[in-house]
């Protein structure tokens, strides 16, 4: 099975093709980024096709990041990748972008916490935890700072996600140390293919996670009253 997984949740544009009956990725590429997922991804696609010399119609099946992250590149992402899976007859299943910071270290070692976070901002993050052997213990959910750094200080974890350090800093206010801080700022995009390929394909078409309401909403104060 070939799958073709995307990224624009974070601070990165990426893609990879994992085809797993060779066992790995045979095309990837990362562009790190905060802004301009919209104009990047579509190029960044067609360069990874032309690596790959495969057509994207020949992918099995498409994998995206559903979030949280930026609402912006949350968007760009799960609409390519719905519109691939469309064009090429394929399923599209989304990957929660906590999941997907956290895969590879649950895969590291079974026997330690891990606990994903990412900067929701004002002083809060997106946070998920994981128990030893993967089993969720605080499903993904907006948390206060403190909140986060309370869980990771349970027992010695393992912190990812782009809020990492933020909670790192706060076990050292407790003197209480983590295993690991992997504080990148974007998912391991081959971790995105990965994931993406063990699901199931009946799941629902991907649709975005945000766990919070936009920061920019409607002044309807200004709106004009209707006739």
């Amino acid at each position: 099975m070939r799958v073709l997984a995307i990224d624009t949740a974070l601070g990165a544009c990426s893609a990879a093709v994992l085809d797993t009956d060779l066992g790995g990725i045979v095309a990837s590429e990362s562009l790190p980024m905060l802004r301009g997922h919209a104009e990047a991804l579509i190029p960044l696609l067609d360069r990874l096709t032309a690596a790959m010399g495969t057509p994207l119609h020949h992918i099995d099946r498409i994998v995206v990041t559903t979030g949280p992250g930026s609402f912006t590149g949350l968007r760009v992402g799960i609409a390519a990748a719905r519109g691939i899976a469309l064009a090429a007859n394929k399923p599209a299943v989304g990957v929660s972008t906590l999941l997907a910071y956290a895969a590879p270290h649950l895969a590291d070692d079974p026997t330690a916490p891990v606990v994903a976070a990412i900067d929701a901002r004002h002083g809060h993050v997106y946070l998920q935890t994981f128990a030893p052997g993967g089993r969720i213990v605080i499903a993904p959910r907006l948390a206060p700072l403190g909140e986060a750094v309370r869980a990771a200080a349970e027992a010695p974890a393992r912190l990812v996600g782009n809020a990492a350090q933020h909670i790192a800093d706060g076990l050292t206010a407790l003197r209480s140390l983590p295993i690991v801080v992997d504080a990148r700022a974007a998912p391991d995009i081959a971790w995105v293919a990965t994931t993406g390929a063990a699901l199931a394909a009946d799941q629902a078409p991907p649709k975005p996670q945000y766990l919070r309401a936009a920061d920019a909403q409607p002044q309807h104060a200004a709106q004009l009253p209707r006739r």
